[in-house]
């Protein structure tokens, strides 16, 4: 009696499989461990820089009419273009690198890999980068209003060696501490984007605020509707504040959001009492206009 012996497989269409699985879950878990901490920082940070905006006309984002599964979705919008910018950019930035590593034959690479096995090095830039993120925040508080840039680097520094140099020097010990040093250091970085976001859309809110300007391309992304109206009686159709165009901040419970620009002050009127006119969404204002200027009138 003959046994066959089975077939021995070469293994070349079965064992790419695992080790492709593995890649791909590797690259997911190197990915997520830098985008998902970033995204977290950036959406906690827009969710308040809309209240603080929302704040400049006395009143919160619910009172206007916008509740949490709105808000919501406008900063996933608004993250998903912040993606997509810093996909653009990020692009661009590893297509240079390569180069200047094809440039230097090799070297830049090399240095790369001899700064992630010496502790001491990583442990410093990463630092830095986390001590520079503070920035952001210290914009926001308006510390950094005419500060040169050595003033910059100086205060980026010393923040960085105080809180961050030992203690992820301490995580470069094991591949966990060197996980959780990039996600820190991820963190950080959606921090001081979304603080430097935050103060940049209350500059933006208050020009509208103050001198009635087009919203930016910031307040824009972030669900910030510029719509102006100009209001009637409903009963008599005679024309509400001498005519004037009132921003439409939003609607709830029956009343209407609006902010009178030219005498500075938000108030709440009838839906069914008041009539919409001369709806403009994203007005087109003159160089140097400023609602401020009708006060007189």
């Amino acid at each position: 009696m003959t046994i066959t012996k089975p077939e021995e497989h070469t293994g070349l269409d079965h064992q790419p499989e695992p080790e492709a699985k593995a890649g791909v879950v590797d690259l997911l878990e190197r990915g997520g461990s830098v985008v998902v901490p970033i995204g977290v920082a950036l959406y906690a940070l827009l969710y308040l820089g809309i209240q603080q905006v929302y704040g400049i006309f006395n009143l919160n984002p619910e009172q206007a009419g916008i509740d949490q599964a709105t808000m919501f979705g406008r900063l996933v919008g608004t993250l998903i273009l912040l993606i997509i910018a810093g996909a653009l950019l990020a692009g661009i930035l590893i297509a240079v690198v390569w180069l200047l590593d094809k440039a230097t034959l090799g070297h830049l690479s090399r240095l790369a890999r001899a700064v992630r096995e010496r502790p001491w090095a990583a442990a410093t830039i990463g630092a830095l980068w986390c001590g520079a993120s503070y920035w952001g925040f210290l914009g926001y508080l308006g510390l950094g209003e005419g500060a040169s840039l050595a003033a910059i680097v100086i205060t980026s520094v010393v923040i960085g060696v105080l809180a961050f140099l030992v203690p992820f020097r301490l995580l470069r010990r094991r591949p966990a501490g060197r996980a959780g040093m990039k996600i820190v250091v991820a963190a950080f970085t959606g921090i001081g984007l979304g603080f430097a976001l935050m103060g940049q859309m209350e500059r933006d809110a208050l020009a509208v605020a103050e001198k009635g300007r087009p919203a930016s391309l910031l307040l824009s992304m972030v669900g910030f509707q510029d719509q102006w109206v100009v209001l009637n009686d409903r009963a008599s159709g005679k024309v509400l504040r001498d005519g004037e165009q009132m921003l439409l901040l939003g609607e709830r419970e029956g009343a209407y959001a609006l902010y009178d620009c030219a005498k500075q002050e938000t108030f709440r009127i009838s839906m069914e009492a008041t009539v919409l006119r001369e709806v403009t969404l994203d007005p087109e204002r003159p160089d140097g206009y400023s609602c401020m200027d009708k006060q007189g009138n």
